[in-house]
């Protein structure tokens, strides 16, 4: 497994690379499937083994496994209800998966880019 720490990435900014930054940073380094085996790898890290859903209080318990230790409270809530598609007060796998990709704009423009990349 990719490990989430910045340094592994490369990037001079160090430790001070941000979620936003660092998805693409992985994109590129392992393509497509590469990207969405990871994350399916980070979903079952952070989720609740009992429901085999991401709880706020799972969240909360690993967000440090994903860098995301130093988020308040009231952050990891609105991680939560941004990625809620379905209201039931938990993430599945593909709710995470797309809140992911929703919190790396840079990952949206480049691959909205290259749907429109073609070769004439």
């Amino acid at each position: 497994m990719i490990s989430w720490d910045s340094s592994s990435m490369g990037s001079d900014k160090g430790s001070s690379l941000q979620f936003q930054d660092f998805l693409p940073v992985m994109a590129r380094k392992l393509g497509v499937e590469g990207l969405i085996q990871e994350l399916c790898k980070g979903f079952q890290l952070l989720m609740e083994p009992s429901t085999g859903k991401i709880t706020f209080q799972s969240l909360k318990r690993n967000a440090s496994r994903l860098g995301l230790g130093e988020l308040r409270d009231d952050e990891l809530l609105e991680m939560m209800r941004e990625g809620d598609l379905d209201s039931d007060g938990a993430l599945d796998q593909m709710e995470f998966c797309i809140l992911m990709v929703r919190l790396s704009p840079e990952l949206m423009e480049e691959e909205g880019h290259r749907v429109f990349d073609f070769e004439k």
